[in-house]
């Protein structure tokens, strides 16, 4: 066999969700440099293609025209012959109604590489995604998985027989299909789901009888679509959240499309180890996230100061602690040097913002003082004790920080030690389908936490020549800051802000964003 440079990877592109991809999958995109894909292959998925990528789109949607299955054989061998990394991106898993086997075949023939990646079927994933278990141990102890594209090709006969079935590609043929069953045996009370676009915000569930189904969806546009019949899908009343149950059994509409954030990309740059909780809050608006982490918690470069600290805590009056990090990381040093929060007994705290104080409160402590508007530069200010001769703790990040705050306790006849107790870096490289998304202007709105997220978001976009040469990119993107402090790091590095929480919390930030979304949708171009 002779071999080339160039290899094809004939991937799965999963139901349609980026988040419902395998990871490889989504590695392999960010690094494409030839791009075959399926009409049925959604907008955010390309969106992870390099943007130098050469995409040649082949049909495969039924009823369109698609490119000669021997043409897609030959764009995929010329490709790789020239050596270059070719993904054949295919809707759901390639083995499974992806007519990969004459690919792989022209492949082998002409001596090309490839590898294939698996997907998850929309066989598998629309009835789960639409809270039908597909086996159950008494209604359903096996299924059946078909295409319903040829339906006079099909044995009914022997298919009235299984309990379950799940049919791809028979969103024009129901009535025949309906037929069929019924002709063959199955009561016309069967239970029957059709689940169109599974994965997407516009997904749609109708849920009926084989009886009454056809004229349920009458006029309806069903492909793509899977089909579920059996007693199982009576299981979706018990299996889905209440207050998204329809009883009436009759259109069931995702609501995701009518969320504020719905259709909008968010770029979140916290910790990989902190991000979860804010992307979780933007997915509950119906935001796509992309997580593109622009910090990397660690300990200090040395523990002494602040285990000098901890051996005299007695001696202090106040604990100030102005972050989740600053938190975390000064209780697992106390309990790494042998003591807990008893320690801490007639030593008063002060915490900066909600979500300090909930994780001081995960040690069973509740904060002394939180100032107004959760900033760390207000505490002096509104300081429920008098300073003279008081003596602070003050655990920060090594790199320093809150010199405004240090000089006006000081000031006031405080005696301020500070101590690092973890450091705060830059990553080494930026997430690659970040990096592919923003050079492709797929980002809509990017968040920034803190000061030091905007300076390494600019740091990790340097190499980049599209990102970095001019702000020209930024035109259309809103940048949405937590606070003051970060605000006007946006507009020293970024030249631009366009959104700031009024409460400096996620919670604040989250409906900052949902509001600008809201003005600016009503606007003319927006």
């Amino acid at each position: 066999m002779k071999n080339y440079k160039g290899k094809v990877y004939l991937v799965g592109a999963g139901p349609g969700d980026c988040d419902l991809m395998t990871v490889r999958s989504q590695k392999l995109l960010s690094q494409a440099e030839v791009l075959i894909y399926d009409a049925l292959i959604d907008i955010p998925q390309l969106e992870l293609i390099p943007a130098t990528c050469l995409k040649i789109e082949v049909g495969k949607r039924g009823g369109k025209p698609s490119t000669q299955q021997q043409e897609i054989n030959r764009l995929l061998v010329e490709h790789c012959k020239l050596g270059k990394q070719v993904i054949r991106l295919k809707s759901g898993d390639p083995f499974i109604f992806g007519r990969s086997s004459s690919e792989i075949q022209a492949l082998i023939a002409a001596g090309c590489e490839f590898e294939v990646i698996p997907g998850i079927s929309s066989a598998l994933a629309a009835p789960l995604l639409a809270g039908i278990p597909l086996t159950d141990p008494v209604m359903s102890r096996c299924f059946a998985v078909m295409s319903a594209h040829e339906p006079d090709a099909l044995e009914w006969e022997a298919l009235v027989q299984i309990e379950t079935l799940v049919i791809l590609m028979g969103g024009r043929n129901l009535s025949e299909i309906v037929w069929q069953l019924q002709k063959h045996g199955r009561s016309p009370k069967t239970p029957i789901a059709i689940i169109r676009d599974c994965g997407r915000p516009e997904q749609q569930i109708w849920l009926g009888t084989l009886s009454d189904i056809v004229q349920q969806t009458a006029g309806q546009s069903l492909s793509p679509c899977a089909i579920i019949i059996g007693e199982v899908v009576r299981l979706r009343e018990y299996l889905i959240q209440p207050e998204s149950t329809n009883m009436s059994d009759t259109l069931v509409t995702a609501n995701h499309s009518q969320l504020p954030l719905a259709g909008k990309t968010i770029l979140v740059t916290r910790s990989a180890s902190q991000s979860a909780e804010f992307s979780d809050r933007l997915q509950q608006q119906g935001a796509r996230v992309i997580e593109m982490p622009a910090l990397v918690i660690g300990p200090p470069s040395s523990w002494e100061p602040l285990d000098s600290a901890i051996a005299q805590l007695s001696s202090f009056h106040w604990l100030i602690l102005t972050s989740h990090n600053a938190v975390d990381c000064f209780f697992q040093r106390l309990q790494a040097k042998g003591k807990d929060a008893r320690s801490l007994f007639g030593i008063k705290i002060a915490v900066v913002g909600k979500k300090t104080a909930e994780s001081l409160r995960s040690h069973s402590l509740k904060p002394d003082f939180i100032p107004p508007n959760f900033v760390a530069d207000s505490l002096v200010e509104n300081f429920p004790d008098n300073l003279q001769n008081c003596k602070i703790l003050f655990p920060r990040v090594e790199s320093g920080g809150r010199e405004v705050l240090v000089k006006e306790f000081t000031a006031k006849g405080g005696q301020v030690i500070e101590v690092p107790a973890y450091q705060s870096c830059c990553p080494e490289t930026i997430d690659p389908i970040a990096l592919s998304a923003l050079e492709n202007q797929a980002v809509n709105i990017i968040t920034f936490a803190s000061s030091k997220t905007v300076q390494n978001f600019c740091k990790l976009i340097e190499p980049s020549p599209e990102l970095s040469r001019s702000q020209d990119w930024l035109t259309n993107v809103c940048i949405a800051s937590i606070g003051p402090e970060t605000s006007k790091s946006c507009y020293n590095l970024l030249g631009k802000l366009d959104v700031e929480a009024k409460e400096y919390t996620l919670d604040g930030l989250t409906e900052a964003i949902v509001e600008w979304v809201a003005v600016y949708q009503k606007l003319p171009g927006g």
